[in-house]
Formats: structure tokens, C-alpha cells, sequence
């Protein structure tokens, strides 16, 4: 397994980052791998997947550049530079002005084997620019205000989290391969890849929208950021169903409320996964619990919300009543 040794003070100056970059590479990843996770995701691909695709075709060395660098356990290193607090921009700077020496380099590790010779040339850097530059304005831009909530809401309940149990809960649950070894030690994936000390160095989570998608990167022995899945709640809001007559009986929006916290939501996430504004949550909240079908508590500076044993009898009799009947006669 792959770990990382993380001394105290580099634990302590740890933070969680939204990068617009991040959030563009996974796009790519995933429109390469063309594996949707869930309903929502299916729906992006459906509408960017024939259009990259096309492009991809009509430029065979960069298809064959992408093919190279996203291997099936690395990634070339300088596709992905470890994310900071920055603008796509700035992020897609710094792969356009990558070494191509270092770049053909980095392809070797992701191939496991020499660099096929349509790749022997200069300019693959920029390439690799251009495409990135090409998902983020395309596929990634027009969603960029919704996702950016959604991420904003995840740091807050990871945030949270660590206020709750401290770093080794919130780092045990941030993706799949991912847990406190304890004595200072975090795994950051399942292969058999040999440790890195973290002494002195700047350390970043950073979650991305794209949910079977994660990754870590490092600059030297400076720079480390361990990118996750943001909570699959959050990724996919249209993810349940809103039954037509809890909508009736409530009013849509405060429905949608209701449903979604099934598990327990802050108002930044309930914002996030609604599309609603701020006070139209607040005031939505508390019709909820004046009802009693809803209640909170507090975590760290947070306030959580959930349904009572009351929400979820409704939500579920509700959800009974609206499914096909399949019983034969």
C-alpha cells in the first residue's frame, strides 16, 4: 500500500482547497474512461462525450498523448500538477509550461514502457493544455457555479468532521483506499508504491465533483495535495426522486428539503444539492422543525440537520405509496 508519513505540523497546516483545475483534469478522466457512476454523471456524459470524442479524432496525437498519460495506475505527473488555491487558468499554465524532456519522462512511468514515436516531440505539453483548456470551457465552465457550491458544502462537512473526531476521521472516509494508519500515518491508496515523508511540507485536500475519480499528486518534497470524491449526496442531488404527492402535501421545495436528509445535511450542503437560496432554506428548515420532522445538532461550528424517526415514517409511507404496484393476481 501506498502511504504517506505526515509530521504534526505539516498536519496542522493542512487545509481543503477548491481547484477549478482539479475539478477540469477529473472531467477529463472521466470523459476518457467513460464510466458513469450515477444517473446525474450518465446525463454529462451523454451531452460531452460524442463531442470529445470528435475532437479526439480529428487530432490522433493528442488522443494517443491522453491514452499515454492516463495510465491504468499513474498518471503522467505533469498532466495533473498537485492543485493549489487558483484559477483554471494559473493551473493550466503550469502544464503548458512543462519540460517536454520531462514530459516524455513522465509518460514512461504512466506507460510502463517506451513512449510510442508519435509522442516523440516537443510540443506535448501544449497539447495537453489545449484539451484541458478545451473540457473546462466546454463540459466544465457552464456547470462551474453549481459545482462550486457542492464542493464549498463538502469542505464544510469535512471541515466539520475534523472538529468532530479529528483528522484520522476525516481522513479515513475521504475515498476508497484511503485511511489513518495512525503514528502519523495516512494511506493514500490500496498499491505498493513506497512511503513519502511529509516533514515541513504543504499538504491540500482538494475534493472534485467526478465520483469514481481521485488522485495524489506532489511538487518535489514542497508541495502534496490528495484529490477525493466530494459526498456522493452532494454529487448527485436529482439522485432521489421527489414522490409528487410529499410535494403536495408539503409544497416542492420544502419536499425537497425533507428528502434529502436522509442523511445529515448543513444549510451551506441543503443550498448545494437544492439550487435553493439561503433564506428559502432557513425558512423551509424551520416549518420542518416546528413539525418535527426535523432536527439538529451541532458539529464544531456547524449545525447539521436530519430527519426525525417522524420525517422518515412520512418519507417512507410517501415513497410506498408511489411505487408501481407488481404484485400479480
Amino acid at each position: 500500500m501506498g502511504w504517506w508519513q505526515i509530521s504534526a505540523d505539516t498536519l496542522a497546516g493542512s487545509r481543503f482547497v477548491i481547484s477549478p483545475f482539479a475539478e477540469a483534469f477529473g472531467s477529463l478522466r472521466l470523459l476518457h474512461g467513460a464510466v458513469a457512476a450515477h444517473p446525474g454523471e450518465r446525463r454529462w456524459l451523454d451531452a460531452h462525450l460524442p463531442d470529445y470524442r470528435r475532437r479526439l479524432a480529428r487530432d490522433p496525437v493528442t488522443a494517443q498523448l491522453v491514452s499515454a498519460g492516463i495510465g491504468r495506475d499513474w498518471t503522467a505527473d505533469f498532466l495533473s500538477p498537485a492543485p493549489r488555491a487558483e484559477t483554471f487558468e494559473e493551473g493550466v499554465a503550469r502544464v503548458r509550461a512543462a519540460d517536454p524532456e520531462t514530459a516524455r519522462s513522465d509518460l514512461v512511468l504512466s506507460l510502463h514502457g517506451p513512449v510510442p514515436a508519435p509522442l516523440h516531440r516537443d510540443d506535448l505539453p501544449e497539447r495537453a493544455a489545449d484539451l484541458l483548456n478545451y473540457v473546462w470551457t466546454t463540459a466544465v465552465r457552464p456547470y462551474w457555479p453549481h459545482r462550486r457550491r457542492i464542493l464549498e458544502a463538502d469542505v464544510v462537512a469535512r471541515t466539520a468532521q475534523v472538529s468532530r473526531g479529528g483528522w484520522a476521521s476525516a481522513l479515513g472516509a475521504l475515498r476508497p483506499g484511503t485511511r489513518w494508519l495512525g503514528e502519523n500515518r495516512l494511506q493514500v491508496n490500496a498499491r505498493a508504491y513506497p512511503p513519502r515523508e511529509l516533514s515541513g511540507a504543504e499538504l491540500v485536500f482538494v475534493p472534485i465533483t467526478t465520483q469514481r475519480i481521485g488522485w495524489v499528486s506532489w511538487e518535489g518534497t514542497d508541495r502534496y495535495a490528495l484529490v477525493y470524491p466530494c459526498a456522493g449526496a452532494l454529487a448527485d442531488p436529482d439522485a432521489r426522486r421527489l414522490p409528487a404527492s410529499l410535494a403536495a402535501l408539503l409544497g416542492t421545495a420544502r419536499a425537497g428539503v425533507l428528502v434529502r436528509l436522509g442523511s445529515p445535511l448543513s444549510t451551506s450542503q441543503l443550498v448545494a444539492v437544492t439550487g435553493q437560496g439561503l433564506g428559502s432554506v432557513g425558512r423551509h428548515l424551520r416549518v420542518l422543525l416546528d413539525a418535527g420532522l426535523v432536527e439538529r445538532r451541532r458539529a464544531g461550528r456547524s449545525v447539521l440537520y436530519s430527519r426525525t424517526a417522524a420525517g422518515q415514517v412520512l418519507v417512507e409511507a410517501v415513497e410506498a405509496r408511489s411505487r408501481p404496484d407488481t404484485r400479480r393476481g
